[in-house]
């Protein structure tokens, strides 16, 4: 194997590809990067895979001979990262899977490992190929992953439940405390697109781990704006590509619970305020919250206030005051601080609502405008 390519190209694409390559790897051979060089066209592809998640790319590169091998991932990156920009040449002409990696500045040589021990990435050959809104799936993402479960016991809550249907797609994700929920519209042009995809496919549903959809919302975020997005599916494993990129990843086993049950149908009370005011509040009094992480809201309907207080013994204590537009009487809540900020910082506009019922009653968070989104947390009981 020899080829020349940009150090800024192969940084950037190793880089990426680490991310699915294990720390603690069951095979040595997995605490390496795939390369595979070939001549028509001119591409190298590097491979990462902890045969749970495997993330794949490619780029253009002049290659001299074509050949495949492997390469530990953070010898690799280390050295490759700390390179002068410009052209870099590797070659295994040293045999017995010797590299030498040679640029402006210097030349080393790093020993590998033989491509026959990788494992090769899951290959769906009958599954079903839909073709989805990228700016769409990343929306849907934003809402619903914060509110995954950390918890490993209950693996089916690891991850956001996924739900495609034709001109709609629905992001779910709980942990017990909260609950996330994302339904998207993709715009009209796309609509068209996968309404017709999604009626001759069918809709489907699947549970993907929080771990690689987090990867993907990264990779993402570099996506041209339009793209569309690749799903493909079939028994427990799903593979989502677009351009020269692809990730693949296995699915969670289990049912989902029935997290439409969760949301209440009438409310009692609905604040609408501010978000960056509250978020801004809240990150102010939150230095003072002990272990319990517990705000206290205090509803004021009379001088449409809404205050928040923490206290703690060993710190103090600390009030913030807010105007908020309130409907319903009055009302003493608590949440976990944490949580309430992890929902306002998703949330995309620029007022939202809450809206609740009893001090122990589920509390639902949405935006005005923008998004179909529902942040649902639980209260915290509050103690004389």
């Amino acid at each position: 194997m020899k080829f020349v390519c940009t150090q800024h190209d192969l940084n950037i694409n190793l880089a990426l590809v680490s991310r699915a390559v294990s720390t603690r790897p069951t095979h040595p051979v997995l605490a390496n990067i795939k390369i595979e060089a070939t001549a028509d066209p001119d591409r190298i592809r590097l491979t990462g895979f902890d045969l749970s998640l495997g993330i794949q790319t490619s780029f253009a590169a002049q290659v001299g001979e074509e050949g495949t091998l492997t390469l530990p991932a953070k010898l690799l990156n280390d050295i490759v990262a700390k390179l002068p920009s410009g052209e870099i040449s590797l070659d295994d002409e040293a045999g017995e899977n010797l590299v030498t990696i040679t640029s402006a500045s210097g030349r080393y040589q790093v020993r590998g490992m033989s491509a026959e021990e990788f494992p090769e990435l899951p290959s769906i050959e009958q599954g079903e190929t839909n073709q989805l809104s990228a700016a769409a799936f990343i929306d849907g993402l934003k809402g619903s992953l914060i509110a995954c479960s950390q918890d490993e016991s209950k693996q089916v809550l690891t991850g956001v439940y996924l739900k495609v249907e034709p001109e709609r797609l629905e992001f779910a994700a709980t942990d017990g405390h909260r609950l996330g929920i994302v339904e998207v519209y993709p715009t009209e042009s796309q609509t068209t697109q996968i309404a017709a995809e999604s009626a001759q496919k069918g809709s489907f549903e699947v549970t993907v781990p929080a771990k690689a959809l987090r990867e993907l919302e990264k990779m993402l975020g570099a996506i041209p704006e339009g793209d569309r997005l690749g799903l493909q599916l079939e028994q427990g494993q799903v593979v989502f590509g677009w351009g020269d990129r692809k990730l693949t990843t296995r699915t969670l086993e289990g049912k989902y619970p029935d997290y439409r049950l969760l949301i209440p149908r009438q409310f009692q009370r609905q604040i609408t305020v501010d978000r960056k005011q509250l978020l801004t509040a809240l990150e102010r009094i939150a230095v003072l919250s002990d272990q319990s992480n517990l705000v206290k809201f205090s509803i004021d309907s009379a001088k449409q206030s809404l205050e928040l207080s923490v206290e703690s013994q060993d710190r103090g204590s600390g009030r913030e005051s807010l105007t908020a537009q309130i409907s319903g009487s009055d009302l003493d809540i608590a949440f976990n601080i944490k949580y309430l900020m992890d929902g306002l910082k998703t949330l995309p506009t620029q007022e939202i609502t809450l809206s609740l019922n009893g001090p122990l009653e589920p509390a639902i968070l949405t935006p005005l405008g923008g998004i179909n989104m529902t942040y649902l947390v639980m209260p915290v009981q509050l103690r004389n």
